[in-house]
């Protein structure tokens, strides 16, 4: 299936997991949700309705970590509006920002695929990502964390079953075969549970535990379905 491949980057990226409360921490890369949200941004899909135009059943996508994942802490200052009101300075007991710290990606850069099952849909992608435009701003997770994206290219990819290699991309782990990870030297691995479909309600449907290299490296794995282009290049779409 024809598929478009592209870059997205910036200087800070946040995607917060869903556990965490007064101190956020960021997953490494955006969860299926999130990456459904940028897409949405880019064509102009509705907040309301991009989870339903770029469902699970009608747009895969795939993520493949490009840079190695870095982290820091930084503290945001919120503003305090408890009592329905904000002064902006201390009075008696009311504090006018409360300051959190908050978990970071530096320098995040990821290769998104994509493929729509609506070729009107998929020709947008296509020709915004050429272009170098989209209809509402593109972030990384918040809205003050702006991105940037090229454009890569189409590649042919087809769908294969029961097979062995190097996946460049995040893998599901309810795709891998029993004991079907050969660990290699010199190769970060990690492991996380994330949500994969999520209602317009913003209600998760199913979470799932992904495995992914944090340095962007290849994992050498046997799974009971891949999808692989004209170069040999190996994905798993969510």
């Amino acid at each position: 299936m024809k598929t478009l491949v592209f870059d997205v980057y910036g200087d800070f990226g946040h995607f917060k997991k869903f556990y965490t409360t007064s101190s956020p921490l960021t997953f490494a890369f955006p969860p299926p949700p999130t990456v459904r949200g940028m897409l949405g941004a880019i064509i102009g899909v509705d907040k309301n309705d991009y989870l339903d135009v770029l469902s699970h059943d009608k747009c895969k996508i795939a993520v493949r970590i490009l840079s190695p994942v870095k982290k820091i802490r930084m503290g945001l200052n919120h503003i305090n509006t408890k009592g329905n009101y904000w002064i902006p300075a201390k009075k008696g007991s009311h504090e006018a920002r409360t300051q959190i710290r908050t978990e970071f990606l530096k320098n995040p850069a990821y290769r998104l695929y994509v493929c729509h099952e609506d070729d009107q849909i998929q020709n947008r992608f296509v020709e915004n990502i050429r272009s170098h435009k989209t209809v509402y701003t593109l972030s990384l997770g918040l809205s003050e964390l702006l991105a940037d994206f090229k454009f890569v290219g189409l590649s042919e990819f087809t769908e294969r079953k029961n097979g062995e290699g190097h996946i460049t991309t995040v893998i599901p782990m309810s795709v891998i075969d029993e004991y079907g990870i050969t660990f290699e030297k010199d190769k970060k691995y990690f492991k996380e549970k994330i949500a994969m479909e999520m209602t317009r309600d913003r209600v998760v449907e199913r979470y799932e535990d992904v495995i992914f290299e944090v340095q962007g490296k290849t994992i050498y794995a046997r799974t009971n379905i891949y999808w692989e282009d004209e170069k040999g290049e190996r994905i798993i779409f969510f």
